[in-house]
């Protein structure tokens, strides 16, 4: 089956796809994850370079992409050094997530349906990118992933994801 051009992503409390949803102005799909920049070979000093980023991206209401918010809260070697409290890297990242979401006006946490789409910042991937590949028996197939956070969405295109 082909990927459709609009792919359902279901809306799962306390799972990977909890902050997204609908609101006033379209849909919107926002997560805290860490990423490496594209074609980085995790060698000796690779905590410098994975990120933690506060990422929202909207849509119109036909799942059209609208414009992205992306923010670095620090690396994962900054987390090691100080990991509790209100300067730790998490906790930045969860509380510039809360204010993000905080600034959709009546939004609402439900299932969402939306185009692929991608950009590039800071040397990483974001968006809904389509995939192919073979699989085992060598034929052909197709899903959509969710960048950077490694989600990936497919048949039978209900919104259910795969890690």
């Amino acid at each position: 089956m082909a990927v459709p051009p609009v792919i359902p992503i279901a809306y799962e409390p306390k799972h990977r796809t909890e902050s997204i949803g609908r609101y006033a102005d379209g849909q919107f799909l926002a997560s805290v994850t860490y990423a490496f920049p594209e074609g980085f070979r995790p060698d000796e000093g690779w905590e410098e370079h994975k990120r933690l980023y506060t990422v929202l991206h909207t849509f119109d209401a036909d799942g059209h992409y609208r414009d992205s918010d992306i923010w670095c809260a620090g690396t994962w070697a900054e987390q090691q050094r100080d990991p509790y409290g209100e300067n730790s890297v998490l906790t930045r990242a969860r509380v510039r997530l809360a204010t993000l979401l905080r600034s959709l006006p009546r939004r609402s946490y439900t299932d969402i349906a939306i185009r692929p789409f991608r950009l590039t910042y800071e040397g990483v991937l974001f968006g809904l990118v389509i995939r192919e590949d073979k699989d085992d028996d060598g034929e052909p197939e197709s899903w959509a992933e969710l960048y950077p956070d490694r989600l990936g969405f497919g048949e039978p295109w209900d919104g259910s994801y795969d890690t």
